[in-house]
């Protein structure tokens, strides 16, 4: 079982993140994905400048391939009467139909559930929302630095000690790559229940929920204890010395995780050459080291001080402690680890440029799955259509009549 999703048919109507990046997952996973776009400029992703980083830069947008990889690309103006027939023809023949349009705008276009699954009673009909389809909010948008990061709590809870101004998101499209790993997870079970009872469904999330499953534990800490918020962390007053980040003498930071101090605390001693703290009354236990605490993260700063990271990567790896290097995003895409793995590929494109993409999560029998390029505005549409049976000169009116988009360079090929 290489590709699980295989002969799995994704009739995705959706724009920006959350909704595309649970069908990138499924794209990964095998699935023939068919992303339906506006003939008028398509997806506002292929154009989306995120985080100072402008569309087209080392020659693409980077957010279009991260949500839009391995898929295929048609352009059909479903306002239109005979592009919503196209459209209606894919859904014949899909298995899941994923949008994120919202409830207005579904049932202006007649692609709300109700009018999909009655024309394919098999199909898992997908909708991805801000607020979920149910409460005040249920037709409101939303993106994920609004609904996920700041409404689901993230941002105030990740504050530090000490700081009370909200804390932005890590990244761009942070929650909604949360979310729609969450969403594809949700569509394979709903297709393993079609299995078992040969009837379609509705499968429903949102930012929000995904959000507050994130911020679950946090939630139920603050219920029980009655607490507006719990504790910030402060790395002066961590649980253990031992379980806290020191920065090394060339600006950089380790985090020590020993989760056995006292098993672990003599070796460390050892390598840093300081045996003596061993018996150092102050240092010797983890109770010692725990009423000292202010001293021994004092010491624990000295020590790490005096080394470079690139040392301390060697001492840190001659000891059983557990304990992780903290790195930049960029760092990231040349880890050994992650590359060996298959969870960072690098994909090339015919123009000679080259992009470092995340593979999904959860791989099946131990195969990775191979990432290619997002695809061209509409260049799948002739032989999409094709598939569906529609003859060249059928698919010429449709594009003469602008239920389709322009021609792309790969010309139709008449069905079999």
């Amino acid at each position: 079982m290489t590709k699980p999703m295989e002969g799995v048919r994704v009739l995705e109507v959706a724009m920006f993140g959350f909704v595309p990046s649970a069908a990138a997952i499924l794209s990964d996973w095998g699935a023939d994905v068919i992303k339906v776009e506006h003939p008028d400029g398509g997806d506002p992703v292929r154009r989306l400048s995120a985080w100072g980083v402008e569309p087209g830069a080392g020659g693409l947008t980077y957010l279009w391939e991260v949500f839009n990889r391995g898929k295929r690309s048609v352009t059909i103006d479903i306002r239109n009467p005979e592009g919503r027939d196209v459209l209606l023809d894919l859904v014949d023949q899909a298995d899941v139909f994923l949008t994120n349009f919202l409830p207005p705008a579904r049932r202006k276009l007649g692609i709300d559930a109700d009018e999909i699954m009655a024309r394919n009673p098999r199909i898992v009909y997908a909708r991805g929302s801000a607020h979920g389809p149910l409460g005040p909010d249920a037709e409101k948008g939303g993106f994920d630095g609004l609904t996920y990061w700041a409404g689901a709590g993230p941002s105030m809870a990740a504050r530090p000690a000490g700081v009370d101004e909200p804390i932005p998101m890590p990244g761009p499209a942070f929650g909604d790559i949360q979310a729609g790993s969450q969403l594809a997870g949700a569509i394979g079970v709903a297709l393993f229940n079609r299995e078992r009872t040969g009837a379609g469904c509705v499968v429903d999330h949102s930012l929000l929920a995904s959000g507050l499953w994130a911020m679950q534990a946090t939630m139920a800490g603050t219920h029980t204890s009655g607490l507006t918020e719990l504790p910030a962390q402060d790395r002066m007053g961590p649980v253990s010395p031992l379980g806290n980040w020191y920065r090394t003498s060339d600006a950089r930071w380790v985090f020590l995780g020993f989760n056995e101090p006292d098993r672990s605390w003599p070796r460390f001693c050892e390598l840093v050459g300081r045996p003596e703290l061993t018996s150092d009354g102050r240092f010797g236990t983890e109770a010692a080291r725990a009423a000292n605490m202010k001293a021994s993260i004092e010491l624990l700063d000295e020590i790490v001080a005096e080394h470079t990271l690139a040392e301390w990567q060697g001492i840190l790896g001659a000891q059983e402690g557990p304990w992780a290097v903290l790195r930049t995003p960029r760092e990231l895409l040349d880890d050994e680890q992650a590359i060996a793995n298959g969870f960072i590929q690098t994909v090339d494109y015919d123009s000679g440029a080259t992009l470092k993409l995340v593979s999904a999560p959860g791989q099946f029998d131990g195969t990775v799955p191979t990432l290619v390029p997002a695809p061209g505005h509409g260049a799948d549409t002739d032989t999409v259509l094709a598939e569906h049976g529609l003859t060249v000169a059928q698919i010429g009116a449709l594009r003469d009549g602008g239920a389709i988009g322009s021609s792309p360079s790969t010309p139709a090929v008449e069905p079999a």
